[in-house]
């Protein structure tokens, strides 16, 4: 191996790169954090002045910055744009792709989805993938790529490929040993957290090394408030994991909840809250302090999971580490963490392909062995009756995000001897028309089968399915809906002939409401159970705007609703100054920002600030 050809102009370094491969090249993108934004904008845009280069993308998961769909979301989030999700350069290719202006000798396809951020954009759409993430690697080795881009961390002669060894791992392996010829392109970023495990190499395994003077600032993702909802799933799935087993948990709040039920679950907290559910017991107890301490196995490595190995509760290795994690995406806060272990303790992360994390291949005995009584933890937009799961897809065919690992896990679930799947999502959502059960009769697009049924865990309770009839499914599943569904639901399966015309809802599970849960929990949502458990970037204005805003929200499909808002709040508008002026509202430009700026403060009456 020779040292790499190294370059400080990103222009430069595309051109090295079409000079090496040629007019088509066919590149492997890293989802997530591991795009190296610089590099694949010079690329693109070399190609878009070239018309006889091609260029085609295998990738997943853009991110991007959010685009304001409103004039209150602008006022919210363009003053905090930077802070909040970090000085995160934008794609030039979603650009094209979101106005048609993409060229067609540049084509993107993508596997998954920022979610809901291709909602709509019918070139997006088309070009999607939907493919496992496990079997993600051999859709790109199908065609043939040529050229690896990658964002890395340097550490002297070693680079790392840190947050996205997912699938690069296996590639760079593969290159190894004669099995693919493509060219590896390295942008460094002094941000990156230098991880070990597989994702770290020698430098001069790359072909072309771009090292920018000026590094651009890693995206940061934004933490979602925990809420009621969100915190019960977590108490109940705390009742799910055994102590000495395996952990796998996703992102987002429902992640975030599971996390700190669990910690607080090892410092003996969280019995006096399981003791007061309302809820009827369901037969899982496990509530004791962890004594042997858990192992994580994850395609990504969330916050919780980090909190938890910083706490001590996952601590049982396997192969001296006690994650392995494919890829990651978070927040600042969460690079910098990772930045500042010890090499010895960041060492105990090992970053490793989703080969070896999603699935039981290659060394099968050890990892049976080692995935003992393993849990993994995901969530779902809706579950039918008989237990199939929407992760994915709107019922028009609209893709929201992607199967991701989503029935990876399930799978893998299913295949070890004393592993479960553990589904989890609200009850309800909320509609322009008001609430919507999340749990329905059936549904057009299905990404986990009622075949593949297991444990389905909604703020009212775990509803057990695996190896029952469908019978016994419905009846589960119909005692942690929200009571206010539950009625016609089962109305629906005895019409259908699936569940005996006399079955009725045991009383004691008829109470499933907001009201309920609210009562349960108020006592400890201050200390025990706050909206953002692991911190937050958002500011205490803010704080206090985010509830108001969704209030405001709601009442924005009544006109009656909204100008009561507006009524109750034109008084009250001295009292949230700081609020109202943090909007843009102080003083109003026009008699329309006035009446907004009314009923902004009318929400902020309303409403109680997170915490």
């Amino acid at each position: 191996m020779s040292e790499p050809t190294c370059l400080d102009d990103a222009a430069a370094t595309a051109r090295e790169i079409v000079a090496r491969l040629g007019t088509d090249i066919r590149v492997g993108l890293p989802l997530g954090l591991g795009k190296p934004v610089t590099l694949v904008n010079a690329l693109t845009r070399l190609a878009r002045d070239t018309p006889e280069i091609r260029v085609s993308i295998f990738t997943a998961l853009t991110l991007e910055r959010p685009t304001p769909s409103s004039d209150m979301q602008r006022r919210f989030l363009e003053p905090a744009m930077d802070r909040l999700f970090g000085a995160y350069p934008q794609f030039d290719y979603a650009a094209m792709i979101r106005d048609g202006t993409l060229p067609a000798n540049i084509e993107v396809r993508e596997f998954f989805f920022l979610a809901g951020r291709w909602l709509g954009v019918a070139p997006a759409q088309q070009d999607y993938v939907s493919v496992n993430y496990s079997n993600a690697r051999d859709v790109l080795l199908a065609q043939k790529p040529n050229l690896i881009l990658h964002l890395v961390a340097r550490d002297g002669d070693r680079l790392s490929v840190s947050c996205n060894p997912d699938i690069t791992a296996d590639l760079m392996e593969m290159r190894r040993d004669g099995r693919l010829d493509a060219l590896f392109v390295g942008e460094t970023n002094t941000q990156l957290p230098f991880m070990q495990g597989a994702a770290a190499f020698p430098k001069a395994e790359a072909d072309i090394l771009f090292e920018p003077p000026e590094p651009f600032e890693l995206f940061s993702a934004v933490k979602q408030p925990v809420d009621d909802a969100a915190h019960a799933i977590g108490l109940h799935v705390s009742r799910l994991i055994p102590d000495g087993g395996t952990l796998q948990i996703g992102i987002g709040a429902i992640g975030d909840a599971v996390a700190r039920s669990l910690l607080l679950r090892d410092r003996g907290e969280i019995r006096a809250i399981h003791a007061s559910c309302p809820f009827p017991d369901d037969g899982f107890g496990e509530d004791a302090p962890f004594d042997a301490g858990l192992y994580a196995v994850t395609e990504m490595l969330v916050d919780g999971l980090l909190q938890l190995f910083e706490a001590g509760i996952i601590r049982r290795e396997v192969d001296g580490a006690a994650i392995h994690a494919g890829f990651f995406v978070e927040s600042r806060a969460f690079y910098a963490r990772l930045r500042d272990l010890g090499p010895a303790r960041r060492a105990k992360i090992a970053m490793s392909p989703v080969s070896h994390t999603n699935t039981l291949l290659g060394d099968e005995t050890g990892k049976r062995v080692a995935r003992t009584e393993a849990r993994f933890v995901n969530s779902t937009m809706k579950v039918t009756l008989l237990g199939a799961a929407l992760s994915d897809t709107k019922p028009d065919g609209q893709v929201v995000s992607g199967v991701g690992g989503q029935n990876d896990f399930v799978a893998q679930a299913h295949a070890l001897a004393d592993g479960r799947s553990i589904i989890t999502l609200p009850a309800t959502r909320q509609t322009g028309s008001g609430p919507e059960s999340n749990i329905v009769w059936t549904q057009a697009n299905e990404t986990i089968p009622r075949h593949m049924r297991d444990i389905i865990v909604t703020e009212y309770g775990i509803a057990d399915l695996w190896g029952k009839s469908d019978a016994e499914s419905i009846a589960a599943l119909l005692e942690i809906a929200d009571s206010r569904f539950q009625a016609e639901l089962l109305d629906t399966a005895k019409a259908a002939g699936k569940i005996r015309k006399d079955h009725e809802i045991a009383p004691a599970r008829r109470s499933n409401t907001p009201e309920t849960l609210s009562a349960w929990l108020s006592p400890y949502r201050t200390d025990a159970l706050p909206d953002f458990p692991f911190g937050t970037d958002f500011d205490e204005t803010e704080r206090r705007l985010l509830p108001a805003l969704t209030r405001l929200k709601a009442a924005g499909a009544s006109r009656r609703d909204l100008m009561r808002l507006a009524w109750r709040g034109w008084s009250k508008r001295g009292h949230h100054a700081a609020a109202l002026e943090r909007m843009g509202f102080e003083p109003p430009e026009d008699i329309r920002s006035a009446f907004k700026a009314a009923a902004l403060a009318g929400a902020l009456e309303e409403s109680r600030p997170l915490r």
